[in-house]
């Protein structure tokens, strides 16, 4: 590449066929160095925390504490031989805890649970739970409850089976004179998440669920009430429990003042936030908005809000929510009942936590990676005064930001009269090429797993290794991803392989019809469900003429019979009757796969 050619200047540019053009973007660099989050946290000092994945340590989870000033290094908390990760129904997240000067964690090696110094250097993890010779029991989403010097988690025991594990919300004792096993609080439904305490310890909320509802189907929030020796002495459901209301609450969370808040989406279809009236036993909507103010639980540990304090100590909320494919930071007033949008550079935003006098958030953008950013706020004029990242998943994508393709959301008609999906399309983008004016880029098309899952905007240098060589990406949001609201998630149910599929085909054909790629060279990519879509793509449709299918799904029946606990209902309402699971798996149809399929040259 010649140093001396103008980026911005087409009449420079070397003319090359789409597909053709040579891109620094590598697969070396896509597949590099790159970390992963799995948690951040603030300590009653003010301390951020984290968990960061070690690529060049097998992918061990570390957590992190920033340096004092600014600039310093990170300092790494977890030792060598330790890795922060639970297992807890298959699932991310939720695997420590920091009260005080003393870190709780989820080793992953055998799943127990340990306890550290913070302050003290080189301090050891002391297990605080039994060693049962296996990982067959391991927590999660725990919770440290001084009133009883007690850690309370969600705990999965596979000793029996793992397909019909025990799941519980247990106290565990954190003294390391005897280790003793967990005694359980709440138990008898199949599934439990966030267990949280109220700011004395006199009342614990949660969310449980039960086969074969996943937790964004149907859920309840409950409320029990702790006695003087710790034992739960009462329970109250306080939503989800009406058989004729389908919602699914998510988040509890207790105010400073001891107020409980959630998140549901009980009345607009929507995640909204609510408030519990505990004198009336009432609900009553905080704010409500066609946006989706939380995700589905496919985490533990989600922190999609929290609460802070204006300088007249007026308590407000911090909270993102999702609108229209983009990502907002707001101040709600729950008094007033008043959303103020803050202005940030992302344009995705799923974690917020409060530290002193300012917020930190994980988010991302176009044009920035996975990152974890302190904002400093006016609440007066509604704005941020200041934001800095504290903490990237990669350093090295600026460099390559000339070549970075912008994303344009689409909204296009799908084979229902009256319905519409969503994709974001990246065209072609290359400083130094371009195609001549008369040709149409070819067009990788990419279904996202889950299913119940929603693809976001954010910079993925996977996606620019292609659009800088001259292809055209677009990311669809097919009929049953989140984001856009519980009757456009719902559209999958019993519908997964026709659905998606269809939505999938509808948005090619409109890139087609509306001039911006080659009909003739489309492609299709998927992962996990994204993989099993691609595939029955290729075996029901004729629409693409190639796909890579990566760690996909080939035969549905085959699949629910090795799921795990948390997901072995999980295809029964994605797939729906028997048959369809024959119908509908593309092992069975390999030669219409070879059919539709023809050669791009």
């Amino acid at each position: 590449m010649s140093s001396t050619t103008p980026e911005n200047s087409n009449d420079a540019k070397i003319i090359a066929p789409y597909g053709s053009w040579k891109s620094p973007i590598t697969s070396d660099l896509v597949s590099g160095s790159d970390k992963f989050l799995f948690g951040i946290s603030v300590d009653c000092f003010g301390h951020l925390f984290w968990v960061e994945s070690r690529p060049n340590e097998s992918g061990r989870l570390v957590l992190v504490k920033q340096g004092e000033k600014e600039g310093d290094k990170p300092i790494d908390i977890t030792p060598k031989e330790f890795c922060v990760r639970s297992v807890t129904h298959q699932l991310q997240g939720g695997a420590f805890c920091i009260s005080g000067d003393t870190l709780f964690f989820s080793n992953y090696k055998d799943q127990r649970l340990y306890r550290q110094s913070i302050s003290s250097k080189d301090s050891t993890p002391v297990p605080i739970t039994p060693d049962h010779g296996t990982p067959l029991v391991s927590y999660a989403d725990g919770v440290f409850d001084s009133r009883f010097n007690r850690y309370i988690a969600v705990q999965e025991d596979c000793r029996e089976s793992s397909m019909n594990s025990i799941t519980t919300i247990v106290s565990i004792n954190v003294d390391n004179e005897s280790i003793q096993e967990p005694e359980a609080l709440v138990a008898g439904s199949d599934f439990y998440a966030f267990p949280r305490m109220d700011p004395k310890g006199e009342r614990m909320a949660w969310i449980q669920w039960n086969h074969p509802d996943m937790p964004w189907d149907r859920s309840e929030l409950w409320v029990g009430y702790i006695g003087d020796e710790g034992e739960m002495q009462k329970r109250i459901c306080v939503v989800g429990g009406d058989q004729m209301v389908v919602e699914s609450p998510t988040q509890p969370k207790w105010s400073p003042q001891g107020e409980l808040f959630f998140i549901s989406d009980r009345e607009t279809g929507f995640w909204n936030l609510y408030k519990w009236a505990e004198s009336t036993n009432l609900v009553v909507p905080v704010f409500q908005l066609d946006a989706e103010f939380a995700r589905p639980m496919w985490n533990f540990g989600m922190n999609s809000y929290d609460f802070i304090e204006d300088k007249d100590q007026k308590s407000l909320i911090a909270c993102s929510y999702s609108q229209n494919g983009k990502s907002y930071l707001g101040i709600l007033d729950p008094v007033q009942c008043t959303l103020s949008p803050i202005d940030l550079p992302f344009t995705e935003i799923s974690t917020i936590t409060s530290g002193i006098h300012c917020l930190y958030i994980e988010g991302a953008s176009a044009v920035d990676p996975l990152s974890i950013s302190k904002v400093t706020l006016d609440y007066q004029k509604s704005k941020a005064v200041d934001f800095r990242i504290t903490w990237s998943s990669s350093r090295i994508c600026s460099a390559y930001k000339s070549y970075f393709s912008m994303p344009e959301l689409i909204e296009f008609p799908t084979s229902v009269p009256g319905l519409s999906a969503y994709a974001y399309f990246y065209p072609p983008s290359n400083p130094i090429y371009q195609a001549n004016p008369e040709e149409k880029p070819p067009l990788l098309l990419k279904s996202h797993g889950g299913p119940t899952l929603e693809t976001r905007a954010i910079l993925n240098l996977g996606v620019q290794y292609w659009t800088s060589r001259g292809w055209a990406i677009v990311d669809v949001n097919y009929g049953g991803s989140s984001g856009y609201g519980r009757r456009y998630r719902e559209r999958i149910l019993g519908q997964w392989g026709i659905v998606d599929v269809n939505d999938c085909c509808s948005c090619a054909k409109f890139l087609v019809d509306s001039g911006k790629v080659d009909g003739e060279r489309l492609c299709i990519t998927g992962e996990s469900a994204g993989g099993y879509t691609t595939l029955a793509a290729l075996a029901f449709t004729e629409t693409f003429k190639a796909g890579a299918s990566l760690f996909g799904i080939a035969d549905l029946n085959l699949l629910k019979e090795e799921m795990h606990k948390f997901e072995s209902h999980y295809t029964d309402n994605l797939v729906g009757s028997g048959s369809a699971y024959f119908e509908r798996s593309p092992e069975g149809f390999m030669g219409k796969i070879s059919e539709n399929v023809n050669d791009l040259s």
